[in-house]
């Protein structure tokens, strides 16, 4: 039975080497799928290299070695130097099973020495994992040889037989397995070798092989996570997109002399530049050094929803610079009312500035972003998720931004484009402001902070993300936002 108690927190033993195994041996076939449900895109990157990725950031892992999928090693060759990814040692193919993908894995492992040496086997379709399990199940090596990673059940699990219940066990000692999990080299090797001499050696994890072969070693339960999700199903690829959108360390923060350094002879081109979220965007690049050239109806009579009004706008941004490294676009038009009564005018105009324009600079700006591996950033409301009464136009545009978004990121990835889409709560704008009123100050979220976010962003290196600003915790924000809509009034950007 395995053990479950607080993490140890002794001093790890000398000269340990912590090695990460990624098993992705999985075809896709059981569920329908062509190709390897590792090598399908979320957020913009494959779930292999977002899983291979957190090993790479884990200072407490030496060496990453990948047990992939016969017929698709060359794929993960090239994730893994397209990322640029160090510690990742050998791509080897993997075997019929998991278990003897193990004991592949073991053998390659040969000549590490089994005392000192730490292993974590993790599930590639696992790219959620979090920084503190890994340091959790490598600090519990200390003590244990062997580690699990699992989460209390929160439904009631039942035994049955012929579709017939024969037994109920008590939830409060339940647990659903997750991985990584890690062990004393040593240790798996001899489950191992005892496993193969069974005949009716069949298991399918390996703390059950070190459960079932090695009953006398204890098996540690470090506590995991709900978002340590395993992509198993065609639905389950949507869940951890939504679940990539909601990380809140998806974004990195960057500190003054990141931004002087990194915007300093940068061009960075605004479209919706003169007010609100692109006027702050415009403002805070140029304090920190970039080039930042503003462009809107009202100031410089650009109508993003012109194709060749945006071309010019581009071509004399390149002309001034030699170079666009950022082109965002805060440009938006938002009619309240009722569809059945909106005219074709209306409707024309809210669609063209809405969703045509993100695409016009989409097309526009692209070959300037290939040459400098920039990055264009849209923006989306909040109304995308699901769209609000009064202001269809505006909903279902945005929620079409947010899918331009994420294909673009696939489209443009292999030509080092980065494209994202900021997702503000409701933001005291000059636009909002002209569709509802004044409202109560402390109920919306800075124009500035939205801004400053935007920031981040342009420098990190996400691409196909949808990056949630908010003021509050998504909870309280989605109680209070069901309330204001049972009252009759939506909310937006």
């Amino acid at each position: 039975m395995a053990k479950k108690a607080q993490v140890p927190q002794a001093a790890p033993r000398a000269a340990t080497r912590t090695i990460a195994v990624v098993l992705a041996g999985g075809s896709g076939q059981r569920i329908g799928l062509s190709t390897p449900k590792q090598l399908l895109k979320i957020a913009g990157k494959p779930i292999l290299e977002h899983t291979l990725a957190i090993f790479e950031e884990a200072p407490e892992i030496d060496e990453i070695i990948v047990m992939m999928n016969p017929g698709f090693v060359r794929d993960a060759e090239a994730i893994t130097r397209k990322a640029g990814f160090q510690k990742v040692t050998r791509i080897l193919p993997g075997g019929t099973s998991r278990n003897a993908t193990t004991q592949l894995a073991l053998d390659a492992l040969e000549g590490n020495d089994p005392a000192t040496t730490k292993v974590l086997f993790h599930d590639a379709v696992r790219p959620l994992l979090s920084q503190r399990i890994v340091v959790d199940c490598v600090r519990a090596l200390d003590e244990y040889t062997a580690v699990d990673v699992a989460i209390p059940s929160s439904d009631t699990i039942i035994e049955v037989d012929d579709d017939t219940i024969t037994d109920v066990p008590r939830r409060a000692r339940l647990r659903r397995g997750q991985t990584p999990q890690a062990f004393r080299l040593g240790t798996i090797q001899n489950a191992y070798a005892k496993a193969w001499q069974d005949p009716g050696f069949e298991a399918t994890d390996d703390c059950t092989v070190v459960l079932r072969y090695l009953p006398e070693e204890p098996i540690f339960v470090v506590a995991g996570d709900e978002h340590n999700m395993k992509v198993t199903q065609p639905v389950d690829i949507f869940i951890a997109d939504k679940l990539f959108q909601l990380a809140s360390d998806s974004t990195p923060e960057f500190g003054e002399d990141d931004y002087r350094e990194r915007f300093a002879g940068r061009t960075v081109v605004v479209f919706g530049g003169s007010y609100g979220i692109g006027a702050g965007v415009a403002e805070l690049a140029e304090r920190y050094g970039a080039r930042v050239f503003c462009y809107s109806r009202s100031a410089t009579r650009t109508h993003v929803e012109n194709p060749s009004d945006v071309s010019a706008a581009l071509a004399q941004a390149h002309a001034a610079t030699g170079r666009i490294d950022y082109v965002v676009n805060t440009a938006g038009v938002l009619r309240i009312g009722r569809l059945d009564q909106t005219d074709e005018a209306t409707i024309e105009d809210a669609l063209r500035v809405n969703y045509l324009a993100p695409i016009h600079i989409a097309k526009s700006a692209f070959p300037y972003l290939a040459n400098t591996g920039g990055q264009l950033l849209l923006y989306t409301s909040s109304s995308y998720t699901r769209g609000r009464a009064e202001y269809s136009l505006y909903s279902s545009a945005k929620a079409a931004t947010v899918n331009l978004t994420q294909a673009l990121a696939d489209e443009w990835a292999s030509d080092g484009v980065r494209i994202n889409c900021i997702n503000p709560e409701r933001t005291q704008t000059p636009m909002r402001t002209k569709a509802f009123g004044d409202e109560p100050a402390n109920s919306l979220l800075s124009a500035e902070k939205v801004a400053r976010t935007s920031l981040d962003v342009l420098l990190s290196d996400l691409t196909g993300h949808v990056i949630d600003v908010r003021r509050e915790d998504p909870v309280t924000t989605a109680a209070r936002q069901d309330v204001s809509e049972l009252a009759g009034k939506g909310t937006t950007q």
